[in-house]
């Protein structure tokens, strides 16, 4: 999707929480904005409140609100309002006592208030009374009050710029700078009962970031995440996540990042990350010496990175440290920070976020892999011959080397077939070669087998599941059987010439190789006659840090003689390094196949014919089932005996054009469509059973942004370049037609409330008998009891 063009309402009707369902979208109307968009919004005047940085911000209903910091002169006690709606600002209504002026300190909401906690306090300007807080205040929003919670029993220990969180109706701590070391404890407090209240150090295990301070911290799908910060010589791009439920820390792994795909974004402390949907959005902080003002955004789901390219209209703000950041529907607000030469900033910023569910073609095919529902092919394994399954049309659209093999098995069983005269006469299925009986749409024919010796089950299953999904499933890292499993795959890799599984495997050997698994992984990829994976392994074992380890363990004893001959000279004499500018190829990703494979690649290996309006279109089985639920039934319980499916929408037959649109979206999950594609696929996603809203989304967004009042009732120019296959119904009519009620209802919605200009366009006359009665009705429920006395005394 190009963000440049793409516009969204302010106020989407999706439900963020659970954005994967299948929910019934709504119409809104009013000013949209487009995606990815920076907007500066009016700064904070100087009477108001000071330019700031190590402040906190915290988002109420249509509010952000701005406390602490520091002016570059001063720590900060005062409390902003920035009122979204109206993009104004004002001190917030403050009674009782405030905390001190602190910086560096957190700031949440819970229920009706803001808890403020910890930070540096004292006077910067004469270097006094300087020390780190473990107090907490609590800021009720409805009326203004101030009020310390004094809390018995065991405290944290005090520290600022750390990170906090609510979660579970508590409050949580983590790390920070108690004024003599950077700290990596965990603490929590509930906030329903104040009287009851009492700290609780949380005890944590797995992979625990190391102490740090000046990170963010950001809670999404029941898990909180820290990235990067201030750890002294251990500092790093790493990204963590902590399970609430059983306490647990984990790394989240890098390895599955392909060569040339976005990294993580460069190390870096006083930046911010801000949760929106299933997304992490990091901006900001100092990143080696530089401040970067790049938006990236992390993908819970695919766990990928991106840089966020923002929209041609973009008033983008500079770089910056210890500024702050707060989420109001779907937009982010970012406020001050300390800018280039040190000056603070009183700008206000606003990004709109994209909210569209995500892309589920990955996973629909995954599950059809793991299901094996629809299987046309048996591979035949290794010398034991095991037996993996799977489907014709997925493997022939991801590997060259797999479908050859399959189209000499193909012509073996057409030709034993012929000698046994067994052949029926109706084998053919829209392409230039026949289908065999094993992809009949009966069901009733043997599968197609075909015989890999060079391959054993285990490490071919792997390789299935990548050409399914892009990915493979990793095992456990730096186990040796897990580590030697991913070898043979990745020995596959190099026979199938598959190019991006051959990277990922490299990686995932790479980052897995440790003291304990080093000399066996060499022994291996030795045997395997894996070179780079040696080469890789023999410098590992020979550098400072790790040579005398592994010299000393009984695994070293019992290494080959010709590869301790070759340790031992390399030690002794390194060879050069060699350095190639040749760029990796990374391979075709599974969107880029299955695109291919839609445009003619995989017309040999249809097995389906879709009739639209008669017209036939030849389609692959597997594909369909596992991204319709309405053709997994079909196929599973009534597929028809002669192979052809009639195409509809409900009861509507959609336009030749929109029915490749809305191919191209099973196939290879593609959302671009002309605007006039929009009303006929707009129903598409309940009809045919898709796995979330994803597409009906992208018709919402084109139908909202070209429907206006001049011409929601024109036939003429703009319904044959807009609606060209309605010949020329309206556009209420069609919506009607189509049963897109939201349409019609954001139809009628335009028609009442510009009905003066409406009256006066001569397609009003053309409308049908029950489309006036609707426009009536609409109208009735429009005009108000004072508006209907003003007409009555007007007659």
């Amino acid at each position: 999707m190009s963000c440049k063009s793409t516009k969204v309402a302010p106020s989407v009707d999706f439900d963020h929480s659970c954005s994967d369902s299948v929910e019934y979208l709504t119409l809104n109307f009013g000013p949209f904005e487009t995606v990815h968009r920076w907007r500066r919004l009016p700064p904070c005047d100087e009477f108001v409140g000071a330019r700031r940085s190590k402040h906190t911000v915290v988002a109420y209903r249509d509010a952000i609100y701005v406390f602490g910091g520091d002016n570059g002169k001063n720590m900060l006690n005062d409390l902003l309002r920035f009122d979204v709606k109206d993009c104004s600002w004002c001190r917030a209504f403050t009674t009782g006592t405030p905390p001190a002026p602190r910086y560096h300190h957190s700031a949440v909401v819970y229920g009706s208030s803001m808890f403020v906690f910890g930070g540096y306090t004292g006077d910067i300007y004469s270097n006094s009374n300087l020390k780190n807080k473990n107090d907490l205040f609590e800021y009720k929003f409805a009326t203004g009050q101030w009020t310390e919670w004094k809390v018995e029993g065991s405290l944290p220990v005090a520290r600022s710029a750390h990170g906090a969180t609510v979660y579970s109706d508590k409050l949580w701590i983590f790390a920070g700078y108690d004024g003599n070391a950077r700290l990596n404890d965990m603490w929590t407090i509930s906030l329903q009962d104040r009287e009851h209240a009492c700290w609780e150090e949380i005890d944590q295990s797995g992979e625990i970031p190391p102490s740090c301070c000046n990170f963010p911290v950001a809670v999404c799908r029941d898990k909180m995440f820290v990235f990067s910060g201030q750890s002294g010589a251990k500092i790093t791009n790493n990204l963590f996540q902590f399970e609430f439920k059983g306490h647990m820390w984990t790394r989240i792994p890098t390895e599955h990042l392909l060569r040339g795909s976005p990294p993580p974004p460069q190390r870096r402390y006083g930046h911010t990350m801000v949760a929106f949907d299933r997304h992490l959005y990091v901006f900001g902080g100092a990143a080696d010496n530089t401040l970067p003002n790049e938006l990236h955004c992390y993908d819970v789901d695919s766990q990928t990175w991106e840089v966020i390219q923002p929209s041609l209209d973009s008033e983008m703000p500079s770089g910056r440290l210890f500024h702050a950041a707060a989420v109001i529907q779907d937009a982010m607000y970012i406020f001050g920070g300390t800018v280039d030469n040190n000056v603070r900033s009183g700008e206000m910023y606003r990004f709109q976020f994209s909210c569209y569910p995500k892309c589920t073609l990955h996973e629909d095919y995954g599950k059809l892999w793991e299901n094996r529902q629809f299987c046309d092919v048996e591979f035949i394994l290794g010398e034991r011959e095991e037996r993996v399954l799977g489907h014709i049309a997925i493997v022939t659209a991801r590997c060259q080397w797999l479908r050859k093999k399959i189209l000499q098995a193909r012509d073996r069983q057409r030709q034993t077939k012929q000698e046994s005269n067994e052949e029926s006469d109706d084998t053919a299925a829209g392409g230039p070669r026949d289908i065999p009986a094993g992809n009949r749409p009966s069901g009733t024919q043997p599968l197609l087998e075909v015989s890999i010796r060079e391959a054993e089950a285990q490490p071919f299953e792997v390789l299935m599941q990548f050409l399914y999904t892009d990915k493979i499933q990793y095992p456990r890292r730096g186990h040796v059987q897990d580590v030697l499993l991913i070898m043979d795959v990745y020995k596959l890799a190099l026979s199938f010439k598959l190019s991006r599984l051959e990277q990922l495997c490299v990686q995932y050997i790479e980052a897995s190789v440790d003291l304990q698994n080093v000399l066996s992984v060499c022994e291996n990829a030795n045997k395997l006659q894996l070179d780079q994976l040696k080469e890789h392994c023999l410098n590992f074992v020979v550098k400072e840090s790790h040579f005398n380890q592994v010299i000393m363990t009984k695994e070293f004893e019992h290494l080959s003689t010709p590869l301790i001959v070759e340790i031992v000279r390399r030690k002794q004499q390194p060879p050069p390094r060699l350095y190639s500018d040749q760029p990796v190829d990374i391979g075709t990703s599974l969107v880029q196949d299955m695109k291919a494979y839609l445009e003619g690649g995989g017309l040999e290996f249809c097995d389906i014919i879709l009739l639209l309006d008669g017209h036939p279109r030849p389609a692959h089985k597997a594909i369909l089932a596992a991204r319709s639920s309405y053709f997994e039934a079909m196929f599973r319980s009534f597929m028809p005996e002669d192979g052809q499916v009639n195409i509809s929408i409900g009861e509507m037959v959609p336009s030749k054009q929109a029915f490749e649109s809305m191919l191209r979206y099973i196939y290879y999950g593609d959302v671009n469509m002309p605007p006039e594609d929009s009303l006929y696929l707009f129903a598409a996603p309940y009809y045919y059973g898709f796995s979330n809203n994803r597409l009906q989304a992208y018709c919402k967004q084109n139908l909202e942004m070209n429907v206006t009042v001049e011409n929601v009732l024109q036939g003429g120019s703009f319904l044959q370049s807009l609606f060209p296959h309605y010949n020329p119904p309206q556009i209420l009519e069609a919506a009607d037609k189509t049963q897109a009620l939201d349409m019609k209802k954001h139809c009628l919605h335009i028609i009442v409330h510009q009905f003066i200009k409406v009256s006066k366009l001569p397609n009003l006359r053309s409308l049908s008998q029950l489309l006036l009665l609707d426009i009536i009705e609409s109208l009735a429920t429009h005009i108000s009891d004072k508006q209907c006395a003003e007409m009555g005394s007007d007659i």
